[in-house]
């Protein structure tokens, strides 16, 4: 299997493994490795061509665990991603009973014609948009970031996102992509991600404050976030992955993004993290942006 025949979702995430990641194309799969970052999910996975049927549980298992887990204490996970269309509703019954969640996102893209002009945040005090600075702003961002560990067990969570701020580090550092926050007065309340590959960006990780959601930041965030890359970047594509289930969604389309793609994949979490995914249902309120 070759990278270059992904979908364009899966295709762009893989931007995010040029530092340090290993890929490996094998007959049947490709293989992800992010030796410093075991934690990582989506960056110590398979990626597959074709959905697998309920009798193949078995023999991918063995295959991720001799391609990405052997030998490597930290991989507690499973992740296998998939490039073909999304399995219909009720499909893959042995996966679900072996404790795997099937992880659907919608592939969403933007032209510098189509940015919509942005609706004011709903808040009294100026807010700005800046790159963070990697040499003194890292904890800052963690400390945001894992606010809502989303289900994660939080030590773990946090040790995941401070790994990957110290990697955008790198990239940014190549010119390769940076990241931004943006605060209200001096209070940091959002941030992401923009990976750039030529003239084409991909968005990562939207994240918004709890407190501070439902006040229009995220569509500020996402708008200022692309006037940048169009403005001074010099891009003519930005993408966008987002759960089609979730409201950040209607955001990222008030902003002119469009549907084009879906991507999806079974994920299996260590059993640390069902247990904080337990906790967070009963007794933890999920706020949108």
């Amino acid at each position: 299997m070759k990278i270059a025949e992904l979908r364009p979702g899966w295709r762009t995430d893989f931007l995010l493994h040029r530092v340090d990641g290993e890929i490996i194309e094998r007959d049947d799969c490709i293989v992800v490795l992010t030796p410093g970052n075991e934690g990582f999910y989506w960056g110590n996975c398979l990626m597959i061509a074709d959905t697998p049927a309920d009798a193949d549980l078995a023999h991918w298992l063995q295959r991720f665990d001799e391609e990405v887990a052997a030998g490597r204490p930290g991989v507690r996970h499973v992740a296998i991603g998939v490039n073909s269309a999304v399995p219909p509703e009720g499909a893959l019954p042995a996966w679900r009973d072996a404790g795997f969640e099937l992880i659907e996102m919608a592939t969403l893209r933007l032209f510098p014609g189509q940015l919509r002009t942005l609706v004011e945040p709903r808040v009294k005090t100026p807010w700005r948009l800046r790159p963070i600075d990697f040499s003194k702003d890292i904890p800052a961002f963690v400390d945001l970031q894992c606010e809502d560990a989303q289900g994660h067990e939080p030590p773990g969570y946090r040790r995941f996102r401070d790994a990957q701020m110290r990697r955008f580090a790198q990239l940014y550092a190549l010119g390769l992509g940076d990241w931004f926050g943006l605060w209200v007065g001096d209070t940091l309340v959002a941030d992401c991600g923009l990976l750039r590959d030529g003239a084409l960006g991909r968005f990562q990780n939207v994240l918004v404050h709890p407190a501070w959601r439902r006040r229009g930041l995220c569509q500020a965030l996402v708008h200022s976030v692309c006037r940048w890359g169009f403005e001074r970047w010099g891009l003519t594509e930005l993408l966008m992955c987002a759960d089609p289930a979730d409201v950040a969604i209607g955001i990222y389309e008030s902003l002119g993004f469009e549907r084009f793609d879906r991507e999806w994949g079974l994920q299996r979490n260590p059993p640390e993290d069902a247990a904080a995914r337990r906790s967070q249902r009963l007794g933890l309120d999920a706020a949108d942006a």
